[in-house]
């Protein structure tokens, strides 16, 4: 008789694809896909009676920032809880490696931890790491453009010189060589605001022979979107390389409306390149207290504070009426610190988040000790809420936008189909009870309806929490199939 190592019996399996469900067994061996038939005759180690649960690839959140996270605590309950499989992390122009810091951490490469942690002055050290961790998941990574003008300028609030553009450009390519997945940037933070677009043009130019990505946190998500937006479509058209817009959404009051006409201009951009973006599923989001953010009209919660760590979970407003200030002078007083920032418009992000260009990311702070709920929540709220509830896009829709689509542009090879031969990442769930509990106000609540999840192989999660078995593992860049 034949043998694997797990046979998933009766499953209703979502491949990924965008099909229809298809009813099947599945059998995984040596950490692989071996078999999908209707009625498979094997002898396994592990049986699973899916009894008409949902089979579908493990979720690949596309934006993250846990790439100390999954180094401190390798279990990852926060993504796994999800039925996320893989998370790709070096975003926003903040990466863990590869750095060496000067003096103090700049802002916001404190989302990811505190100076202490970064000791990966090389991307292969980071990736030795990483696998020696033994994560729950896999990890693949991009580049931070900050990190990188960390490395090799005095001060980050001017343009850095071609000399430090080609040494910028060097770690880079090593990065590349050692299977990075591309270059991040984040113009919108005053670390990186002072870069030209001829500076991250000229530090792109490896993407183009590595096929690899160029993925943008914009210099602004406010009123001058489409000139930022321009920007990044320029840098990517320029170095032929895709181009991912990160958390793509139309920040602030002023702006709200405005959505039609950013995903106009994305769709006009893929008439000639290569060019998509990811979405959290919220009208709120979340990172380091900035001034320029500061809107009385916008609440504003503050996560972390060093300075004042007692006001965390208190509004700015709250904050600024006990010490009988304006909010400005407030928030200025609160940092350095953490804030989530309602000035999202639902409807817009709605439109993005049903957009087909779209994957979902859930941009989640880890190192905050009060999170945004999307840390635990992203994945089955876009599952739950958006599709089951809301009909937002169909079910095999929104599965396809967190499996198969961002393993095709990010080249994350033999992962978000289920597919003979793939990498038996899978996560079994219950389509009609599947939901977030996280929270603004309780944010640190897994979600409901997950049953298992499978990461290469290896049982690493069910519904009475994480397993003992920790199968991640980094994941090289591939080749990019890019589908608009």
């Amino acid at each position: 008789m034949l043998t694997c190592d797990t046979l998933i019996r009766n499953a209703h399996i979502l491949d990924g694809s965008g099909s229809p469900v298809e009813l099947a067994d599945v059998a995984i061996k040596d950490g692989l896909i071996l078999a999908i038939h209707p009625r498979l005759d094997y002898q396994s180690s592990s049986t699973v009676d899916a009894d008409g649960l949902t089979l579908a690839p493990g979720f690949i959140d596309t934006h993250t920032h846990d790439d100390i996270a999954i180094l401190r605590d390798p279990a990852m309950l926060p993504k796994l809880s999800q039925g996320v499989t893989t998370v790709i992390v070096g975003n926003c122009g903040i990466s863990a490696s590869p750095v060496h810091l000067h003096g103090s951490l700049p802002d916001p490469m404190n989302l990811l931890g505190e100076s202490g942690d970064f000791r990966y002055a090389t991307f292969s050290a980071y990736i030795d790491t990483v696998n020696t961790s033994h994560p729950s998941i896999n990890v693949a990574a991009l580049v931070g453009h900050t990190a990188l003008r960390n490395n090799h300028m005095d001060r980050l609030d001017r343009p850095a010189t071609s000399g430090e553009v080609a040494a910028m450009r060097t770690q880079l390519q090593d990065a590349l060589n050692h299977g990075a997945l591309g270059l991040s940037t984040g113009l919108a933070y005053l670390s990186a605001n002072s870069a030209t677009t001829e500076e991250v043009l000229a530090l792109a130019e490896p993407l183009a022979a590595a096929n690899a990505v160029y993925t943008t946190h914009l210099r602004s998500e406010t009123e001058p979107i489409l000139e930022a937006m321009s920007e990044a479509f320029t840098i990517g058209h320029a170095n032929h390389a895709p181009v991912i817009v990160s958390h793509l959404k139309c920040a602030g009051i002023a702006n709200w409306g405005r959505s039609s006409e950013v995903l106009s201009a994305l769709e006009a951009a893929q008439s000639s390149q290569p060019a998509g973006c990811d979405c959290y599923p919220y009208a709120a989001g979340s990172s380091t207290l900035d001034l320029r953010q500061v809107d009385e009209r916008v609440r504003i919660t503050i996560t972390w504070s060093d300075p004042h760590p007692e006001m965390s979970g208190k509004t700015l407003a709250e904050i600024a009426t006990i010490w009988n200030l304006s909010q400005i002078e407030a928030a200025r007083q609160l940092r350095p610190a953490g804030a989530i920032y309602h000035s999202i418009s639902e409807e817009d992000m709605r439109r993005i988040l049903s957009h087909p260009a779209t994957m979902i990311g859930s941009d989640g702070l880890p190192n905050d000790p009060r999170p945004h709920p999307r840390l635990w929540g992203t994945f089955p709220r876009v599952l739950g809420r958006y599709s089951r509830e809301e009909k937002l896009f169909t079910l095999p829709e929104a599965i396809r936008k967190m499996t198969s689509l961002p393993a095709q542009r990010f080249g994350i090879t033999n992962r978000g189909l289920i597919r003979e031969g793939s990498h038996a990442d899978l996560v079994l769930f219950d389509p009609n009870t599947i939901l977030d509990k996280a929270t603004f106000e309780d944010p640190i609540q897994p979600s409901s309806g997950i049953s298992a999840v499978w990461v290469n192989g290896s049982l690493a999660y069910t519904a009475q929490g994480i397993t003992s078995n920790r199968g991640g593992r980094f994941v090289p860049r591939g080749k990019i199939t890019w589908v608009q």
